[in-house]
């Protein structure tokens, strides 16, 4: 198939006419709730990880592990991964902009702005997602408590992190945009995830971090070289695994059946997610102080979030 024809199937193919999409199921809010405690929880790997491991060497090795674990999970459980084959093109795609421009940007902003800059910008992922598929989609249209939710979700974000926030707002332009930039990757990945109707989850997301795994060994390579590598600790290794197995592989099997079961945009709803579980998991198992202002920063998140729902409310 050549590219043009490819292009032109997947735009033929987001944009193709469907039923308008109810509220989420309480399964679909499960699976989004456990997906922010699962992605929550990543921080605490990368934290030990990347303490002895390059950003993006790390990031080749969680991809790189996680595939490997999905391919062998499916040759042991099915289905094929003959059923990625024909959308290769795309998940080469996909890849590039869920894993490698976004965590490009993200590492590229982090050099010169403060966690909860970053941790804020991130959160405009549901924002953007909803305009690409108001634009491109026929059963995610934009709403007013869609636009209400995510605007508390993003506000409670800020407040969750506080004075951190405050004083992180300096920092280059560029660096704001980097993750702005990271963002939209993101809702771009989710309207390419949208085209691989009728695929299982564990092949989307084994396609995805197989295509991930290809495009990064050059990367990391060519810019490191092979030695020191696989230099590390056991207790960083431990972390790497964790990061590969539970925040990547399982993590995407969920987040893709997500995609398919509640839509792009709900999917895209984790990131408003994922600084409040890491923040209630630091105190659950860290001992970490909770003060009061992350306290209304999660009731403003969750706020947001039965406001998207729009059952409590009546939906507009």
């Amino acid at each position: 198939m050549s590219d043009r024809s490819l292009r032109d199937d997947f735009h033929m193919a987001i944009a193709a006419a469907s039923p308008p999409r109810g509220p989420m199921t309480l399964t679909d809010w499960g699976q989004l709730l456990l997906l922010g405690a699962i992605w929550g929880g990543s921080f605490f790997f990368a934290r030990i990880a990347v303490a002895e491991l390059h950003p993006l060497v790390l990031v080749l090795l969680r991809v790189a592990i996680a595939a490997i674990a999905l391919q062998l999970y499916l040759m042991i459980r099915r289905p094929s991964f003959g059923l990625a084959l024909p959308h290769a093109g795309l998940f080469f795609l996909l890849a590039l902009t869920n894993n490698v421009v976004p965590f490009s940007l993200i590492f590229a902003g982090q050099t010169q702005l403060g966690a909860g800059v970053a941790s804020v910008l991130n959160a405009t992922t549901p924002f953007w997602t909803l305009l690409f598929a108001n634009a491109l989609t026929a059963d995610e249209k934009l709403s007013w408590n869609k636009l209400a939710g995510i605007a508390l979700g993003v506000a409670g974000t800020a407040v969750m992190i506080g004075p951190g926030l405050l004083a992180g707002l300096g920092g280059p332009v560029w660096a704001k945009f980097a993750l702005i930039g990271a963002s939209l990757s993101y809702g771009v990945a989710l309207m390419i995830a949208r085209r691989f109707k009728g695929v299982p989850s564990p092949v989307i997301a084994t396609g995805q971090l197989t295509a991930s795994t290809i495009i990064m060994i050059p990367v990391v390579l060519l810019t490191y070289g092979p030695e020191g590598l696989f230099m590390a600790s056991p207790q960083v290794w431990t972390a790497v695994f964790a990061l590969a197995l539970l925040s990547t592989a399982f993590a995407y099997i969920l987040y893709f059946n997500l995609v398919a079961s509640a839509g792009a945009t709900n999917a895209s709803l984790v990131t408003l997610i994922v600084p409040a579980s890491a923040m209630l998991l630091g105190f659950l198992f860290l001992g970490e102080r909770l003060e009061l202002f992350e306290v209304g920063g999660v009731m403003l998140i969750a706020l947001g979030l039965v406001t998207i729902d729009g059952r409590l409310f009546g939906r507009r």
